[in-house]
């Protein structure tokens, strides 16, 4: 019931609210030329402003990256893939997620039930909409990816909600 009654929050406020009507694409590819802040070997932290981030990132993706907005849910073109490999953060190239860690949530957004290291991603305390969350961000660029839930699978019972166009995904073998 619980997980139910997330699910139909997380769907409803990413339709109701709008704070990303313009994205509800499925994820155009980011052209990675001309971003010389990615790379997905380098972990340093970044210090990019968002004026910058708007001139290197695609709008939607800035929208999400920056501006902490999200898809629609069931729009994004990571939410039923199940190829595996990795996903990357799209802005900068972390290392974000293994799809061996993806499961089938059914909230309209790619779900994972933990992160590929402890330190990839960050977590903030988020209060916006009425709703008491647990924002979940890349640890290198500081770009939103979604959120956290408790409402996951073992062995973490966890549930990273993230955004398609944020994420870039490789398959093994690549």
């Amino acid at each position: 019931m619980r997980s139910a009654t997330i699910m139909i929050i997380s769907f409803f406020c990413a339709m109701l609210m709008g704070s990303c009507a313009n994205s509800q694409t499925k994820s155009a590819s980011v052209d990675h030329k001309g971003n010389k802040y990615y790379s997905r070997t380098d972990t340093n932290k970044l210090n990019v402003s968002n004026a910058e981030w708007k001139k290197i990132l695609p709008g939607d993706v800035y929208e999400i990256s920056r501006l902490k907005g999200t898809e629609y849910a069931f729009s994004g073109k990571y939410y039923k893939t199940d190829t595996k490999g990795t996903y990357y953060c799209v802005a900068c190239g972390n290392t974000l997620f293994r799809s061996t860690d993806k499961f089938a949530s059914t909230c309209g957004w790619p779900s994972f039930f933990e992160s590929i290291r402890p330190n990839a991603v960050t977590y903030t305390p988020d209060d916006t909409h009425g709703m008491q969350r647990t924002e979940v961000t890349c640890t290198r660029c500081g770009g939103h990816l979604g959120h956290l839930f408790d409402d996951g699978p073992p062995p973490t019972y966890k549930r990273f909600c993230m955004n398609s166009l944020v994420l870039e995904f490789e398959p093994d073998g690549k």
